[in-house]
């Protein structure tokens, strides 16, 4: 029922939606200056239904098209409008998975079996809802990934020259925002060993292309090694793995801080910073444990 409701009341908005804007009319430039507005505004149920339509145009323009038009495409989506995708997303799962986190640390000790049920029932909604948003982005992301996947081929068998990173660190950026979303449902779903298995395949095929094609000092790269760190501490339980994921990163990166460029040394020192972070924790709880 909860998956029923959840789909209607996102079919409502997005309905509510086109019938304001009409998206069958509005061009590829148009909805992304939407979804920046919804981001501005903090909307980011709108925002997330935007940027939709827009990766459902692009991806239709390219159904079709020839090694050529593909080679000349080079990619699916800008890295602008790859990064509003993401944050669509990231705000609307995010905001989801804060209260679904908050109603499971609601002290019921004290409260009635009534109550007790109450909460529970509400979490099992939350949950509902991460599901629906996660598996639907999924779908998405699946489609981008093939695509991208597909354009890259077209692009090496040309010859092409193209920026470092690109287009190569498109399809590592979806393979990890799959591994993200399968991560948060199984989070929400302890459960279901398929949504472990899957984060795990989409991380590791992430990271083995990653580890081929992009720079230790990429930020893509680094924000792959401290989400799937993060997911062999959470999800897979291996402490070990991501201590040495963790490690390995950083070193590797501080290894070719020199090399840095401006525009990503921003980004790059800020993700390196989590991961050390990260080891400090982790580090400590295991000493903790080992003096117990």
């Amino acid at each position: 029922m909860a998956d029923a409701d959840e789909k209607q009341a996102d079919k409502s908005c997005e309905e509510g939606l086109d019938d304001t804007f009409n998206f069958g009319s509005l061009a590829h430039d148009a909805l992304e200056e939407l979804a920046k507005m919804a981001e501005t505004s903090e909307r980011y149920e709108d925002m997330v239904v935007f940027m939709k339509h827009l990766v459902k145009k692009r991806l239709a323009s390219l159904k079709d098209a020839t090694d050529e038009e593909l080679v000349k495409a080079k990619h699916v989506l800008s890295t602008e409008n790859r990064n509003l995708f993401s944050v669509a997303y990231k705000n609307v799962v995010g905001s989801r998975r804060s209260s679904w986190r908050i109603l499971g640390d609601t002290e019921t000790d004290n409260k009635s079996e009534n109550v007790k049920k109450l909460t529970e029932q509400y979490k099992e909604k939350v949950a509902q809802e991460i599901k629906s948003s996660c598996l639907e982005i999924q779908d998405t992301l699946g489609q981008l990934a093939k695509m991208t996947e597909k354009i890259d081929k077209a692009v090496k068998a040309a010859g092409v020259e193209t920026d470092k990173g690109r287009p190569n660190d498109s399809h590592i950026f979806y393979l990890k925002m799959c591994g993200d979303y399968y991560r948060y449902l199984r989070e929400a779903f302890k459960k279901n060993d398929d949504y472990k298995d899957k984060c795990r395949e989409n991380y590791k095929a992430a990271m083995d292309k990653a580890e081929q094609e992009l720079e230790p000092t990429d930020p893509t790269r680094l924000g792959l090694a401290l989400n799937f760190s993060v997911c062999h501490y959470e999800i897979l339980e291996n402490e070990d793995a991501a201590c040495k994921l963790a490690k390995t990163a950083f070193d590797e990166a501080i290894e070719k801080l020199d090399s840095l460029n401006d525009a990503s040394y921003k980004d790059s020192t800020l993700i390196m910073q989590l991961l050390r972070d990260n080891l400090t924790i982790w580090s400590s709880k295991n000493d903790e444990q080992d003096a117990a």
